[in-house]
């Protein structure tokens, strides 16, 4: 049973208050009496104590003797002081609980710390009311335990890469422990995993090297392609030399086209490709043009 606190006293009962002491000065003045004060001063209290507001958000229980007999809010409502008291006002907004665990094993025996967020809201205020003591606490209690449990059934690289799963596990678990108090946990984020500044320096070199290694395939394979196109290229040479005559003039053009370049290429070379007569008709022809 919860006492009836000057936060519960509504600001119409305080105003009702404050009209019928009023009323009452009045008349006693015009009385000469003392009776109108003191029956204004009992009304007001009584109307006061009596008149309950709930915000729109909220719910309270009505408790008669002991014994509960409803819910009120939100709005304007009447009790009866001393024979009726109220239960703790409840909030049915979506509130935020912050959930942390500290130096927690993984499945793979490694510490964490994990940080997390818990979406959660009344349903039912009736369940909410009977059924836990403080729901809040019950609520902030379980899902830290429940955090632990599911951080015990992961391996650390589960935790960094798939935390929305693990989020969804723990909401799972969570609203099903909490639905016979009237609480559903609508959604469960977390927001960062922690571990140790050792293990994360070994996690980041073996990463790196993971990548030098990556690195490494990859210019292996780049080379075994490249000479497997140079075997075919030789083979398709060797079928015709006027292909590979060809291709020999277009690297020299290549390699003297830029002006002032210049190419030295051995006599061999020019007798094999058979460029000795293109040089000289080349040569003829730029003095004839000087």
């Amino acid at each position: 049973m919860t006492k009836i606190e000057i936060g519960q006293i509504s600001g119409i009962g305080r105003s009702l208050f404050v009209i019928c002491l009023l009323a009452g000065a009045i008349v006693s003045a015009a009385l000469h009496h003392a009776a109108g004060i003191l029956a204004g001063a009992v009304v007001g209290l009584y109307l006061m104590f009596a008149l309950k507001v709930v915000q729109q958000w909220e719910k309270v229980a009505v408790l008669r003797l002991g014994r509960y007999v409803g819910l009120r809010g939100p709005g304007l409502f009447h009790i009866v002081p001393i024979i009726e008291t109220l239960s703790p006002y409840v909030d049915q907004r979506v509130r935020v609980a912050n959930v942390s665990a500290e130096s927690t094993l993984t499945r793979d025996t490694v510490p964490v710390n994990v940080d997390a967020i818990v979406f959660w809201m009344v349903w039912n205020a009736e369940k909410s009311i009977l059924e836990v003591e403080n729901f809040i606490e019950a609520i902030n209690m379980s899902a830290q335990t429940a955090l632990r449990e599911s951080i015990g059934r992961h391996e650390l690289a589960q935790m960094i890469t798939e935390r929305e799963t693990l989020g969804r596990e723990l909401q799972r678990i969570l609203d099903e422990k909490t639905n016979p108090w009237g609480i559903t946990v609508q959604s469960v984020e977390i927001r960062d995993v922690r571990i140790p500044q050792g293990l994360e320096d070994a996690m980041s070199r073996q990463a790196q090297a993971e990548r030098e290694r990556q690195a490494r395939i990859i210019l292996g394979q780049a080379e075994t392609e490249i000479s497997n196109s140079f075997v075919q290229a030789a083979a398709a040479y060797a079928e015709n030399p006027v292909a590979l005559h060809l291709r020999a003039m277009n690297m020299l053009y290549e390699a003297i086209k830029e002006k002032g370049a210049m190419v030295i290429v051995p006599s061999s070379a020019v007798e094999t490709m058979g460029l000795g007569g293109t040089l000289a008709t080349a040569s003829l022809g730029g003095a004839k043009a000087q």
